[in-house]
C-alpha cells in the first residue's frame, strides 16, 4: 500500500513539473496554410510577371530592327533627324498617304545613325516601347496562361479550338489595357513626320499621354481601340495557339523543349500571326496616327471601315500586307 501511494506521488510530481504541451498540429497546420497561400498566389502572379518581362526583353532585342527606317520619308538629312526617328514598319504603312521621300536602303540608314549620332540612336524611344509591353504583352500573356491553366483543370489537355478560344479573349483584353501606351507611342512616331512648327515635341511616353489626354480627352486614348483588339485576337490566334499546335507536331521530330524545337515553332507561330494580324495592324497605325486637320477640323477617317474602303480603293488590296517581312522580324521574336 506504502509503495502503491509512493508511486502516485511520484506521478503527480512529474506531472506537475513537466512543461506544457505546444500545440504542434495547430502551428504545422497554419504554417503548411501560409506557405500554400504564397504558392497560391505566385501560381497566380507567375503568368503576368513572366509574360511581361519577355515581352520587353523581345522588344529590346528588336529595337535596332524597328528603329531604322528604310526611307526617311521627311527629306531631311540623317544628321537632323528628329530625337524620335520613324520606325520602318509604321513608316512603311504611312508610304501610302501622299508623303514623298529619297527611298535609301536600311543598311544606308543604319550606317549614318551610326555615325552621326552614336549606338545609343537605335535605342531611341526604347521607354515607350517597354512600357507598351508592361501593360499590353503583361496583360495578354498572363490572361492567355490563366485560361489555359483553368482549361487544363476543368477538361484536360486543351485542344486548337480551346487555344484558340483562350487566345482570342487574352489578346482582347490585353488591347484594351494597353491601347493607350500604343497610341501614345503612334503619336510620338508620328511627331517625327509632321513639319518641324507643327511638332508636338513629347518629351516622354507620359508626356505624350497626359497632354493628348488635356487636348483631346480621356477616351481620345482609346482611339482605335476596335482595330487594336481586333489585331491583338488576331496575333494571339495566330501566336499564341499555332504555337502550342507547332510545338507538339515538332518535338517527335526534334527533341522535347529543345532550342530547334522552340525556333522552329516560334518561325511557324509568327507567320501566321503576322498574316492574320498585319491588316489589322495596318489599320490600327492609320487610325492612331491621325488627328485633326488643323483648318477644317475634320479627320481624314471617320472610322475603321471608311479607313479600310479607302485604303483599298487608293492603295489596293496589298496594302493591307505593306511591310509583311519587317513585321514579322518585329513579331516573331515575341
Amino acid at each position: 500500500m506504502a509503495a502503491k501511494q509512493q508511486q502516485q506521488s511520484i506521478m503527480v510530481a512529474t506531472a506537475a513539473t513537466a512543461p506544457p504541451a505546444t500545440p504542434t498540429t495547430s502551428s504545422t497546420t497554419n504554417t503548411s496554410t501560409s506557405s500554400a497561400s504564397s504558392l497560391s498566389l505566385w501560381a497566380v502572379v507567375q503568368p503576368f510577371v513572366f509574360g511581361g518581362l519577355s515581352g520587353m526583353t523581345a522588344t529590346t532585342v528588336i529595337q535596332p530592327v524597328d528603329m531604322v527606317s528604310g526611307v526617311w520619308v521627311g527629306g531631311e538629312p540623317i544628321d537632323q533627324l528628329p530625337k524620335l526617328a520613324w520606325p520602318i514598319k509604321v513608316r512603311i504603312q504611312l508610304q501610302g498617304e501622299g508623303v514623298k521621300g529619297k527611298a535609301v536602303s536600311p543598311l544606308s540608314v543604319a550606317s549614318a545613325l551610326l555615325r552621326t549620332h552614336g549606338l545609343g540612336a537605335f535605342y531611341t524611344g526604347l521607354s515607350a516601347g517597354l512600357l507598351r509591353q508592361a501593360t499590353y504583352t503583361t496583360a495578354r500573356m498572363g490572361l492567355f496562361n490563366t485560361f489555359m491553366r483553368a482549361l487544363e483543370t476543368t477538361q484536360g489537355k486543351p485542344g486548337i479550338a480551346e487555344r484558340a478560344l483562350a487566345g482570342l479573349a487574352a489578346g482582347g483584353l490585353g488591347a484594351v489595357a494597353g491601347n493607350p501606351c500604343d497610341l501614345a507611342l503612334i503619336r510620338m512616331q508620328a511627331d517625327g513626320l509632321a513639319p518641324p512648327t507643327l511638332r508636338k515635341n513629347y518629351s516622354s511616353v507620359f508626356d505624350a499621354i497626359i497632354r493628348i489626354s488635356r487636348q483631346e480627352g480621356v477616351l481620345a486614348l482609346w482611339k482605335g481601340c476596335g482595330p487594336t483588339v481586333v489585331r491583338a485576337m488576331a496575333l494571339n490566334l495566330g501566336m499564341l495557339s499555332t504555337y502550342s499546335e507547332a510545338k507538339a507536331r515538332f518535338e517527335p521530330h526534334l527533341g522535347a523543349n529543345s532550342t530547334s524545337t522552340a525556333l522552329a515553332s516560334s518561325a511557324v507561330a509568327g507567320f501566321f500571326a503576322s498574316f492574320f494580324s498585319l491588316p489589322f495592324d495596318f489599320l490600327k497605325t492609320r487610325m492612331q496616327k491621325q488627328v485633326p486637320d488643323a483648318k477644317t477640323g475634320q479627320m481624314l477617317y471617320k472610322g475603321t471601315v471608311d479607313c479600310a474602303i479607302k485604303v483599298f480603293n487608293k492603295e489596293g488590296a496589298l496594302a493591307f500586307y505593306r511591310g509583311f517581312g519587317t513585321y514579322y522580324i518585329r513579331i516573331a521574336p515575341q
